[in-house]
């Protein structure tokens, strides 16, 4: 055994979520309706062009080189062309490089899939062009397109493809696979530390893997404290005080409440915001309240998103809960 072995696991060595990027379909934790349509297209040799829609890091870049790995075997990647339109967004990248992929001779195999990444960063006229590229190299290309947003992909696109919608991760399915990567890594996870990782995490497991690794260079037990600390997330507890208090009338103690988690934690305003309208309907409000609460939950994120300055909207947003409590 080598004295690096001897040390036991080095937690920043190697990026975990990379390292236990899942390599088939299934493997792929969370997307079982999705992982079955998948393999029966590809049982059936009739892979049609796929696109993928859904939030980020709930597996979408997986599948489809999960797709390639199935297909070609040991020869995906040269069937394989992945680009990232979000740095790529120009119509020239759509006429240039995919057109010479699809043109490019290969054998043994009936199509090459080309792996168009954030395409709801493309420009209209790129997009237009995809289509036509799309129509053009149907004999021997398949197209995979993820996005974040579909209503953001033109619809002659979305008419020729089969669209996949991938919802965030359930908390069951980060928590398997993140108490599995703990487990291969011999770090020691607390079953506060694990609710806190699926927590902060919001279903992206993509967030979970990292923040897990993240917290395993702090110390040799991954609590709760270590994953609140590490994500500058604050615990669902302090932001159900914060509410607490403005409801009861004490602007003050809200105030002093939420300027410790700008401030201590470090948090940014938005992030507030997120964990607010996550946790509205566990506090204990009625549902008139709560469905006022989530309107100026609603009016300050715009505000924020706008512009506007953080700690000012919210403020604004405790007052206003204040007044009204």
């Amino acid at each position: 055994m080598s004295e690096a072995e001897a040390e036991g696991p080095s937690p920043g060595r190697e990026i975990w979520i990379e390292k236990y990027r899942p390599q088939t379909l299934d493997d792929v934790f969370g997307h079982e309706d999705i992982v079955s349509r998948l393999e029966s297209y590809i049982e059936q040799s009739d892979l049609p062009h796929l696109l993928f829609a859904g939030p980020a890091g709930v597996g979408k870049t997986t599948c489809a080189t999960a797709i390639a790995r199935e297909v070609y075997g040991d020869d995906w990647r040269g069937n394989f062309l992945e680009l990232n339109a979000s740095d790529e967004r120009g119509i020239d990248v759509v006429r240039d490089r995919i057109k010479n992929f699809a043109r490019s001779s290969f054998g043994g195999y009936d199509y090459r899939i080309i792996f168009l990444d954030e395409a709801d960063s493309l420009t209209s006229d790129a997009q237009s062009a995809l289509r036509r590229t799309m129509e053009q190299f149907s004999d021997n290309t398949r197209f995979v397109l993820s996005c974040n947003y579909s209503s953001k992909i033109i619809d002659p696109i979305q008419s020729r493809c089969a669209v996949f919608r991938f919802s965030p991760l359930s908390d069951e399915a980060v928590a398997a696979q993140t108490r599995e990567i703990a487990e291969s890594e011999g770090i020691s996870l607390t079953e506060e530390g694990l609710d806190a990782l699926v927590y902060a995490a919001d279903g992206d497991m993509r967030r979970a893997i990292n923040s897990l690794q993240a917290a395993a260079t702090t110390g040799e037990v991954v609590d709760a404290e270590a994953v609140y600390t590490i994500t500058s997330t604050a615990r669902p507890e302090e932001i159900e005080s914060m509410v607490a208090a403005a409801v009861d009338g004490d602007f003050a103690q809200a105030r002093s409440k939420l300027d410790r988690l700008l401030t201590e934690t470090g948090m940014a305003g938005g992030d507030i915001i997120d964990q607010l309208h996550r946790s509205v309907w566990d506090f204990d409000l009625d549902e008139r309240a709560a469905a006022s609460l989530l309107e100026r939950i609603g009016e300050a994120d715009y505000r924020i998103t706008e512009g506007a300055n953080e700690k000012v909207q919210l403020e604004a947003l405790l007052a206003s809960v204040a007044l009204d409590g």
